[in-house]
């Protein structure tokens, strides 16, 4: 049974740069004639996402700049039709016997990952955002749900100031998702709670994209959300799908909040200007933080790390446009911080053992 084991990371920026186009395969320069380690890294999507699978890529690059590994990033393309193909290609760079470590992420690869690893004992993985069962497999995982907590309160204390631009009187907040499935669900239940803790009443317009690379249905949705249930507020998670959704923001005149990286610093200008913050999960720091260990003598071969708040796995943006808005906002947001990192406040999840609770909460706020 895998050990989940918190840890104390060190300092990690607020911002997560994004990733270097998406080419369907990146191979890293690297300055170190012999660097300690041969890495390959599997995107079950693509890169230029500005979000997940770029924050992931960003660690990497840091890594191979600093000569401690050399890297080549394989994006394997995100439609259902794509999935033989990450299979394919995990048995592929297995079987090499090139690489010192095989690096994916979600759980989408997780079945995958369980098929492939224990058929190469000696041969070390790493995945993030999900979990495998096997001894030659590091997992670390994110506790989305208390970012998800921290944005809601943020984002119902902004949808009631109706005297701030883009802001309407209607206490209406949306929720754009890439799948209904337990890791997004994760982020909106926290989303919901804080939401709640501020407005009781409030109303959260959730809908699902069932893809994270669609970009037109996620507008669509969001377009449905400001027009029909007069969302003033869109929060995306639905990976390069959520570009979509803060299209739909921009053009309609509502506020975006964006996910996984500052998407502030990496959407178009017209884009970025109402993006009032976004939500972080830090999976390059994570990943650098891995190789620091790893070079350090510390593996974490057959256990799982798990990243809240309290250990900087998760957070969210507090520079560029979060600093416009109103202080008594502001301040709130970072006693939820506190209060989550304290333990004050306990988020509930989607993966605690209870049957039935996201459809309890989120069915009864829909507009």
């Amino acid at each position: 049974m895998k050990t989940c084991i918190m840890f104390l990371m060190a300092a990690i920026a607020a911002c997560v740069f994004a990733g270097c186009g998406s080419d369907s395969e990146f191979d890293s320069g690297n300055n170190n004639s012999t660097p300690a380690y041969h890495v390959v890294s599997l995107v079950n999507g693509d890169l230029g996402d500005k979000s997940f699978f770029d924050s992931a890529e960003s660690g990497l690059a840091r890594l191979s700049a600093d000569g401690i590994i050399t890297h080549r990033t394989i994006a394997m393309g995100g439609d259902v039709d794509d999935q033989p193909v990450w299979l394919k290609t995990l048995y592929d760079v297995s079987g090499s016997g090139q690489y010192d470590l095989i690096i994916c992420g979600t759980y989408q690869m997780s079945g995958y990952l369980d098929e492939v690893a224990g058929q190469y004992p000696d041969q070390k993985y790493l995945i993030y955002d999900a979990e495998s069962i096997h001894p030659n497999v590091a997992n670390i995982l994110y506790k989305q749900n208390e970012m998800g907590y921290v944005l809601g309160v943020f984002a119902a204390l902004m949808t009631t100031r109706s005297d701030f631009d883009r802001i309407n009187p209607d206490k209406v907040l949306g929720f754009v998702g890439g799948m209904d499935m337990p890791v997004i669900n994760d982020f909106l239940v926290g989303f919901i709670e804080g939401a709640r803790s501020i407005e009781p009443d409030i109303r959260v317009d959730t809908r699902y994209v069932n893809s994270f690379v669609d970009t037109a249905t996620a507008k669509a949705l969001a377009t449905q959300m400001i027009a029909t249930s007069r969302c003033d507020i869109v929060w995306g998670v639905a990976g390069l799908s959520g570009n979509g959704a803060a299209e739909a923001v921009s053009e309609l005149g509502a506020w975006f909040i964006g996910v996984d990286s500052d998407q502030e610093q990496t959407l178009p200008g017209e884009i970025a200007a109402v993006t009032l913050t976004s939500g972080l999960k830090n999976i390059g720091d994570s990943v650098v933080w891995f190789f620091d260990q790893w070079q350090a003598g510390v593996t974490y071969w057959g256990k799982t790390v798990s990243l809240g708040l309290k250990e900087n796995g998760v957070g969210i943006v507090t520079t560029g446009n979060f600093r416009n808005m109103p202080f008594d906002v502001q301040n709130a947001v970072i006693i939820a911080i506190q209060n989550v990192m304290t333990g004050k406040i306990r988020v509930s999840s989607t993966f605690d053992d209870n049957t039935g609770y996201v459809t309890s909460l989120r069915d009864p706020v829909l507009p």
